[in-house]
């Protein structure tokens, strides 16, 4: 159970919060500072033939180097593609970037097809014919591709085929000094603003639960993603689907990014340093079954970058990171311990397969707000007790939120999940007023109705969508997964680039490979000594 007392804070004295808070970025003619939100996406995307059947060729060398593109490159596996926008103050232009760039790949996809869903395609039923990316032979390249050597080991290569949307969120520095001011905070600057970004990290996991049910929208599975598992306590929805009746989010579940080394760490968000410092612990706390792989096999071939619970920092599957723009050489941990939190990277959102490029607009005004909203109200530290609620209430929403009856723990009390999940939505009215009154829109007054809408009416989910549309159609999830793909091809097809983004992706491309093989040609030290004084 979570503490009433505690968790009261996020009730009434949250309204109070944040209507002051509101009141004196008002009276300080702040308010417009919110004009310069950041925001940048991340979105993964499996490559499939024209059948749905996942492609086993490499990554189109027409799209540049996976290893050195900034907006092009692989993920976990060498056919999981991955786009990554610049972060942009207006989240129309993120979108048309995305856009563009979805344009430009299908350019060099030939008959290939970009799958639409978060939980993959039709998988080969040998799980080692799933490619493993190739970054190259330079040492960072060899790095990445033995990391995710190391993640096969450790979770097979079905997971590595999982994807998602990354919605990275930083405010500007304008805001931070205005409310640096409201706090009267004594401690130094980059210090208070990463206190306060841990802050809202706390939150969000108290109420990403939220999230989840509102724009969950996995609850169902190829079979051949879990072929040879018994386990899963799915139902058939047909001879090649299985289900959860009132799934939200498979892709969240214990079928997605979990496994039995993560789930017994016990990595803290109460401040900076304690994150860091639990992260580096699991990096250097060995694990039996990690050391029974071995570091390198008879050949002398790495395995794994470690034998750690960890190998790396970026193993630990959050669903919320805070984050520090890297330099060359440095490690994500020692980046945030030496120059503090600069933005945050919300992960727990599927694929929008209704969206071309994943996502809708809609769903990033709210993710604004919400964030915001998980700032201003009171974040108190999370104890033992209140992380296996936060745990629990997870879970039942990823795999019953659904359900006429699902309830959550809310304030000490089980709850009706509608019930909560409508008065976070009131907390959040006054903040969508200030973001449109900011930025002279409706935006956020508009996407909270949306919402509110699926809380009235879980049919208006995309999980219920899903679903609904499969049993309309009498398709498997592989049929629809199928058509969607193919219809947002068709959509591609007709989308034309500006001869100056046709330019510039084509730069980028040619200036990714050359990147590449000139660290390839630079490279003097031997890999052993690399991976020596990396994790030094």
């Amino acid at each position: 159970m979570t503490n009433p007392n505690q968790n009261k804070l996020g009730n009434e004295l949250g309204r109070q919060q944040i209507a002051v808070a509101i009141q004196f970025l008002r009276e300080t003619n702040q308010i417009q500072t919110l004009r310069g939100i950041r925001r940048g996406i991340e979105k993964e995307s499996l490559r499939s033939d024209n059948q749905g059947f996942l492609a086993l060729t490499p990554h189109p060398k027409a799209l540049g180097s996976a290893l050195t593109h900034n907006a092009i490159t692989t993920d976990y596996s060498e056919s999981l593609l991955e786009f990554i926008t610049p972060a942009y103050e207006n989240l129309t232009d993120a979108l048309l970037y995305l856009t563009d760039v979805h344009a430009f790949t299908y350019q060099h996809l030939g008959e290939e097809l970009l799958w639409t869903h978060s939980m993959p395609c039709r998988l080969p039923d040998n799980e080692l014919d799933i490619p493993i990316a190739d970054y190259g032979t330079s040492n960072v390249g060899q790095m990445k591709t033995i990391y995710r050597r190391g993640l096969w080991r450790r979770y097979g290569r079905p997971m590595q085929t999982i994807a998602g949307i990354h919605y990275n969120f930083s405010l500007p520095e304008n805001f931070w000094y205005s409310l640096y001011q409201f706090d009267q905070a004594d401690q130094p600057f980059q210090d208070y603003v990463s206190c306060k970004y841990f802050g809202l990290i706390r939150n969000f996991h108290r109420y990403s639960w939220l999230l989840i049910y509102l724009f969950g929208s996995t609850p169902a599975v190829c079979k051949s993603f879990l072929t040879g598992r018994n386990d899963h306590g799915l139902d058939d929805f047909d001879e090649k689907t299985l289900y959860s009746p009132y799934a939200t989010s498979l892709r969240m579940s214990d079928l997605g990014y979990q496994n039995d080394a993560q789930s017994g760490l016990n990595i803290c968000y109460n401040s900076l340093d304690a994150y860091v410092s639990s992260l580096e612990a699991a990096m250097r706390t060995p694990y039996p079954d990690y050391e029974d792989i071995g570091l390198k096999n008879a050949q002398g071939e790495y395995q794994q970058l470690s034998t750690n619970i960890l190998q790396i920092e970026n193993e630990y599957y959050g669903s919320i990171r805070p984050k520090r723009t890297t330099i060359s050489g440095e490690r994500p941990s020692n980046a945030l311990r030496n120059r503090g939190v600069e933005y945050i990277e919300m992960r727990l959102l599927d694929i929008d397969p209704f969206s071309a490029v994943g996502m809708e607009v809609t769903t990033g005004y709210f993710l604004d707000l919400f964030a915001l909203f998980c700032l201003l109200i009171d974040s108190p530290a999370v104890s033992d007790e209140e992380r296996d609620c936060i745990a629990k209430n997870h879970e039942t929403v990823v795999k019953m939120g659904r359900h006429p009856e699902a309830k959550i723990q809310w304030q000490g009390q089980t709850k009706p999940l509608a019930e909560a999940g409508e008065h976070l939505l009131d907390q959040m009215q006054p903040i969508a007023d200030m973001l449109d009154h900011a930025k002279l829109s409706q935006n956020h007054q508009q996407t909270l109705q949306l919402q509110r809408g699926k809380l009235l009416d879980v049919e208006q989910t995309p999980s219920a969508k899903v679903l609904a549309k499969m049993r309309e159609q009498q398709q498997s999830y592989f049929a629809f997964g199928l058509e969607q793909a193919t219809y947002h091809q068709q959509f591609f097809a007709t989308t034309s680039l500006s001869e100056e983004r046709e330019l510039q992706f084509t730069r980028m491309a040619q200036e990714s490979l050359s990147k590449q093989s000139k660290l390839e040609k630079s490279d003097s030290l031997p890999f052993d000594v690399f991976l020596k004084n990396w994790f030094k």
